[in-house]
């Protein structure tokens, strides 16, 4: 028995108004069965409150029978046990949960039996359980069937004493659960939250040993850089559907713009909103989506991106506020793949470091800033360290810093002082190559980074201070006009763009800062470690004699 759930033809699949499934039911008698009862639900909260099969969008009913059409009765056991849906925000996410849970629920035949939807907040879980609540009312046998306790936020079979239970993380304990069926909704907010990825794997634990359970992965784009169980999650649903990934048994529908339309910026023209949302005109509004577009025009490009997460499925790279500092709006344009530690060195006539940072609670950032020996374009690529008391102190960017963990741009450490050394390391390697001009410290904190550098034998006279506050200033506006011109050009890193992101304007006079004060909790110091970098840099130093031009020169001599 063969099948497939990738769809690597999905962009012009999309594009053209067709189904994004990538197959039909594999059993069809079972997904018969199951939109039989899906289908005599009833959505109150429409108008007339119609059954669930006439007013449904095909996409749903595709989506319902396969997952219960994936089901082989004879061996007991679902073949395919992971589905994630992303779609936009007002395109039926709460009934779907609601309905296929519930459709669940009736056709489960093992006693006892546990269904669990897991929502981000109590009022999440709250929004979960009242279409459900709603469907068992409107119908006179689910009602004589189902045991509701709303305060609980759980439904009882009466044949069986199976319950179906809303949970929220913020306040429930998952642990133990032996679930037939999990749905996760709103996954993105899980990516906020630095323990969910163990919450997950407490909640979908039972599936060991339940062969008939699914697990339902639900949710919008996230309004800031995604993050955490929810990053990893997308990528791998990325990976299947584009057929990176073999994995047949998990299933991905994404609703997202093809990348050629992202960068003709033609997610931002409504006449494409279809794209991403399959139910345009039915549950989500044109008119209305029309006036909030309008709304977050006027608002400014915070508000937009914003818009554009939750009613387009834009990924947002970085995240743009009110007081943002100028450079960021250029960033993400600047970043090319090809460059690294290895090409700066390759391809520079001279190379400047910048280092900021380093407490117990911060990161220790390191830029290392190349000029190209024949365009004379900078070059840059960054990194940071963290020691793992930074994930304690710091729970609330856990996830994130996990995430630039696995990418290598961010190296977490195990004790203090290594940290240091592998900076050291960096510098000693640029020293050896014989392009570096200087390395600019945080004159508060040079002793022990200045030291380990010494014990490599590097000139001392290359390491100086460089000044902060406002004296700073001037490499701020150095980098954003390099980056706004084309000038500067830097490693395709996603949490420079995070740093990017995180970094807040204060004025100062006729000067503007760039602080750790002013950007609040959020790390930015390998951003500031950067603007040493530039400062050095915007000084014009002489070309160095690169070490293998200089042999090369040697043997022609």
């Amino acid at each position: 028995m063969e099948w497939t759930t990738a769809c690597p033809d999905w962009e012009s699949r999309i594009v053209d108004r067709q189904s994004i499934m990538p197959l039909t039911p594999i059993f069809q008698d079972q997904a018969d069965d199951a939109l039989d009862v899906f289908c005599n639900l009833r959505m109150v909260d429409a108008i007339g409150s119609p059954l669930m099969g006439d007013t449904c969008q095909p996409w749903v009913l595709e989506l319902v029978a396969v997952l219960f059409g994936s089901y082989d009765a004879e061996a007991k056991r679902r073949l395919i046990t992971n589905y994630f849906l992303m779609v936009s925000k007002k395109n039926g996410k709460s009934t779907i949960a609601a309905g296929v849970m519930l459709t669940a629920l009736i056709l489960n035949t093992r006693p006892s039996g546990e269904f669990i939807i897991l929502a981000p907040t109590k009022e999440a879980a709250d929004n979960a359980y009242k279409p459900i609540r709603d469907m068992i009312k409107a119908d006179e046998e689910l009602e004589a069937r189902f045991h509701e306790q709303e305060h609980i936020r759980t439904i009882t079979d009466r044949l069986n004493q199976a319950t179906l239970k809303v949970v929220a993380a913020d306040s429930a304990t998952v642990t133990g659960k032996k679930a037939i069926g999990v749905f996760i909704d709103e996954l993105h907010e899980f990516g906020k939250q630095a323990k969910s990825a163990n919450m997950l794997t407490e909640a979908t634990g039972g599936l060991a040993s339940r062969p008939e359970g699914f697990v339902f992965y639900c949710t919008t784009q996230s309004a800031a850089p995604p993050s955490g169980v929810f990053k990893a999650k997308l990528d791998y649903a990325r990976g299947v559907r584009d057929g990176r990934i073999n994995d047949k048994r998990f299933l991905p529908i994404i609703y997202e713009f093809p990348k050629r339309m992202l960068e003709q910026d033609l997610h931002k023209d409504l006449a494409n909103a279809y794209v991403t949302n399959p139910n345009w005109g039915v549950s989500v509004d044109q008119q209305v989506i029309e006036q909030k577009y309008q709304e977050a025009q006027e608002a400014g490009e915070e508000a937009v991106r914003d818009f554009l997460a939750k009613h387009m499925n834009v990924e947002i790279g970085l995240a743009l506020m009110s007081n943002r500092w100028a450079g960021a709006e250029f960033w993400e344009a600047q970043a090319r793949k090809v460059i690294s530690l290895e090409y700066i060195l390759e391809h520079s006539e001279v190379v400047t470091i910048g280092v900021d940072g380093g407490g117990l609670d911060d990161l220790l950032g390191l830029a290392v800033v190349g000029r190209h020996s024949e365009t004379r374009e900078w070059m840059a690529w960054c990194r940071a360290w963290a020691h793992p008391s930074v994930l304690e102190r710091r729970k609330d960017i856990a996830a994130q810093l996990h995430d630039y963990s696995r990418s290598g741009d961010l190296v977490l450490v195990k004790q203090i002082g290594d940290d240091v050394d592998e900076v050291a390391d960096v510098v000693e390697q640029v020293y050896a190559a014989g392009l570096l001009h200087q390395v600019g410290l945080d004159p508060a904190g040079i002793g022990a980074i200045l030291e380990a550098i010494i014990e490599r034998e590097v000139d001392q006279e290359k390491v100086v201070g460089v000044s902060q506050g406002w004296r700073l200033g001037g490499a701020i506006k150095t980098t954003e006009r390099k980056l706004a011109e084309g000038g500067l050009i830097h490693a395709d890193q996603p949490m420079m763009n995070w740093c990017c992101g995180n970094a807040r304007v204060e004025p100062k006079g006729n000067a503007i800062l760039i602080t750790k004060q002013a950007s609040g909790s959020a790390k930015i110091d390998p951003l500031m470690a950067l603007f040493n970098a530039v400062s050095l840099m915007a000084a014009n130093p002489p070309g160095q004699m690169n070490v293998n031009d200089f042999l090369d020169n040697l043997v022609i001599a």
